[in-house]
């Protein structure tokens, strides 16, 4: 609050009143101004759809952190100049960048926002400016979050479609949407929960960067007071109201000047590229988990994923590791295969971990074990549960299509998990017993990596999804910070091997757009084919799953996606 006045203060007196040459700002803007989404690796993929094909580019989160953290302490940088409407980003990368913009204001370098409209997310992010101005025709709204979820039991009822589904935890919720036509009280209770976590933590921080109680923006949301710019003023959520030329005038005014050329800007993008890289034989690994967590083809392939890590945990020039997790889970056993090489890997170097979006369920498994936990606020995490799911088509095939299958069999069980008919009582207790030995293996994982007994995990599990805010009181991550400060923390474990200048390198290495057409799986060949492949080994049946609930977070906004 001191910090937002004291800036404030200096800011208009500059920019309104005659200064001596000494409170001008000197030095460069460093302007924030993406046209690219920030997204956690960054780079171009590669996309066809109905329309045709396009290349979409991304911002690396790391590389966006590293260059704020760098603006900090560059003398050749004055300030900062933030464009809101060419910003897009998830809830929880958006926060980390927030919480790099924060500390830049902090150090004494201003932050000045800009933006034609203003929603939940944008000016979540807007608000950490210490002067916010606003286009004079501008509108927008503050809301709140929302979620929307699904049930087609009735769709499959209609088809003749069964689904058998067999789980621990009473809110593991993944797969309901198949099995009932509404939500259950349970699965509602922890959204109603998870949302207001997020949303309460967002106006908790919007409230203090503004000298406001977060009940006073609660009032304007219920209330819908926003609408037009001038609303946003009036409500003191921003400073004023400008055209883009007034914007480029109060600008130059800060810098003792009337015209633009006078102004040196360089842009964050610029900035970036000009990151040091530091010792080869010195260095931090940062390995992603980026997605589903699969068997074979798809984001988080477990297999391939697993030999990344060992390759890792040979080299003997990467001295600490940052494991950066943004998934919901997906397959246990791929999930259990990238578990062990990271333990493998701990016992030969300091691993931290950092989530960003999502870190639930499989997401948690794989990084519960490491030496500490990082997660944003809003982070998904936990949902320590497990489900697998059966549908039988038999009567669907029979109904719609006039095809009658016929099973044959050697033994009893012959066709269990076929998909053509359904489990029998003897089946679903065998497969449920699957289950309930996997969640006892999860909960013990859980409460080594954690230190903590298995019945306080079991009371904060049962596939419970929890904010990273929530997380953080129950013990199930240590800290909240972005993935830089995660970074830091991983050099000051390994600082006698590290010293200062080492160098930071992400796994897996980028494919380019030429190796993702010529080998689309990403196998590349069988040279470093490992003596045993685990999914060689899988027999079809169950997919035994450790996996958050399919659901998304609404942000109601037009500039933040």
């Amino acid at each position: 609050m001191k910090r937002f006045l004291l800036l404030a203060a200096c800011l208009i007196a500059v920019a309104v009143t005659p200064a001596r040459a000494d409170e001008f700002l000197k030095g460069k803007i460093l302007r924030v101004d993406l046209s690219d989404a920030v997204a956690e690796r960054g780079g171009n993929s590669f996309s066809l759809s109905l329309s045709g094909a396009s290349l979409n580019s991304s911002v690396s989160l790391l590389s966006l952190e590293r260059a704020l953290r760098k603006a900090k302490d560059d003398k050749n940088i004055a300030m900062v100049f933030l464009n809101i409407d060419h910003f897009s980003a998830g809830m929880a990368a958006m926060e980390e960048v927030r919480n790099c913009l924060a500390d830049l204001s902090a150090g004494g370098k201003p932050v000045v926002a800009y933006a034609a409209s203003l929603g939940n997310g944008s000016y979540y992010l807007a608000s950490v400016a210490d002067r916010i101005f606003i286009y004079p025709k501008g509108e927008g709204s503050l809301s709140g979050l929302g979620s929307t979820q699904f049930f087609i039991k009735d769709l499959l009822d209609k088809f003749g479609i069964e689904v058998q589904l067999i789980r621990h935890g009473k809110f593991k919720s993944a797969g309901e949407m198949y099995i009932r036509n509404d939500i259950s009280p349970e699965n509602r209770r922890q959204y109603e929960e998870l949302l207001g976590s997020i949303w309460n933590g967002f106006v908790e921080e919007m409230a203090a960067s503004r000298g406001l109680e977060p009940s006073v923006i609660q009032q304007m949301a219920d209330g819908m007071v926003l609408s037009t710019a001038q609303t946003w003023l009036d409500a003191g959520l921003v400073d004023g109201l400008k055209y883009r030329d007034e914007m480029e005038d109060y600008l130059c005014r800060l810098f003792g000047t009337t015209s633009s050329s006078d102004v040196k800007v360089v842009e964050v993008t610029e900035y970036m590229d000009k990151l040091k890289k530091g010792q080869a034989s010195k260095k931090i690994a940062v390995i992603y988990a980026d997605g589903e967590i699969v068997r074979e083809s798809g984001d988080i392939v477990g297999e391939m994923l697993s030999r990344q890590i060992a390759a890792v945990r040979a080299d003997s020039t990467v001295k600490a590791v940052v494991f950066r997790v943004n998934s919901p889970g997906g397959e246990v056993v791929a999930a259990d295969m990238i578990r062990r090489e990271i333990e493998l890997l701990r016992n030969d170097k300091p691993v931290v971990a950092s989530y960003g979006a999502y870190a639930a369920s499989g997401g948690y498994l794989i990084s519960a074990g490491c030496d500490r936990i990082f997660a944003d606020n809003a982070t998904l995490t936990g949902s320590i549960g497990v489900f697998g799911m059966v549908p039988s088509f038999g009567k669907a095939i029979k109904k719609n299509l006039y095809v009658t299958p016929v099973q044959i069999g050697t033994n009893a069980h012959s066709g269990m998990g076929s998909g053509i008919e359904p489990l029998s009582p003897e089946e679903e207790a065998w497969y449920q017993q699957e289950i309930e030995g996997i969640y006892e293996d999860f909960v013990g994982v859980v409460a080594e990596g954690r230190s903590m007994t298995r019945e306080a995990v079991d009371e904060i599990a049962q596939g419970r999804v929890w904010s990273g805010k929530d997380a953080l009181g129950i013990g199930l991550v240590d800290e909240k910070g972005t993935l830089m400060d995660a970074i830091d923390y991983a050099a000051k474990l390994a600082e006698k091997k590290l010293g200062k200048n080492y160098r930071i390198v992400c796994y897996p290495e980028k494919r380019s757009l030429k190796d993702m057409l010529k080998d689309p799986s990403g196998k590349k060949n069988d040279d470093d084919k490992p003596l045993v492949r685990v999914e060689d080994l899988l027999h079809p049946g169950l997919n035994i799953m450790a996996r958050m609930p399919y659901v998304g977070l609404e942000y109601k906004v037009k500039s933040i996606r």
